[in-house]
């Protein structure tokens, strides 16, 4: 096993799993609650933009974000079975974790929106937050099935990577770039 997720890495997962995940079951029954948990989501996305550029080696977007081309061929082999094994995020995975960001720092800029004297009861502002979440939730059970399909492709718990930060090491064959 090898080290992989650092500890910054899997405390911002986690905690805006939880930040997420309060607020999407909070939005009428505890407003407080709620919006305090997209504070917190929206301060855990500005920390891990700057992770993302300061951070550990497979923290760092150079790490991950890859070119189309690169994540395109990474996609038809997922869909021919042959997707080589990434110690760090796989081209699809780095495509998820950026759009992840994006879609949670729109959800959480339009709910800050609401709630200012220029757009609170504006309706496209609640509009688009209403469909920045609902989005965001749908690319988290796209991320979950991805996690799925990648753990059992390369028979690795990558949920339990998640926690620990420690990953198979790099086999003949895995990419570690």
């Amino acid at each position: 096993m090898t080290r992989i997720w650092d500890p910054i890495v899997r405390l911002f997962h986690w905690s805006l799993v939880l930040s997420f995940s309060v607020a999407w079951f909070t939005p009428r029954s505890s407003e407080a609650l709620h919006h305090w948990a997209g504070y917190a989501a929206a301060a855990l996305i500005l920390m891990r933009l700057l992770w993302g550029v300061v951070g550990t080696r497979y923290a760092r977007f150079s790490q991950f974000v890859r070119d189309p081309a690169t994540v395109a061929r990474y996609l038809s082999d997922i869909v021919s079975g042959k997707e080589a094994r990434y110690l760090g995020h796989n081209p699809a995975g780095g495509v998820m974790v950026m759009v992840l960001i994006a879609a949670m720092a729109s959800t959480a800029l339009t709910g800050w929106m609401m709630m200012t004297d220029a757009y609170f009861g504006v309706e496209w502002v609640e509009s688009a937050h209403e469909l920045a979440a609902h989005g965001l939730l749908v690319l988290v059970l796209l991320h979950l099935g991805g996690v799925v399909l990648a753990s059992v492709r390369h028979r690795e718990n990558l949920v339990g990577a998640m926690v620990s930060g420690r990953k198979h090491a790099a086999a003949f064959g895995d990419v570690d770039d």
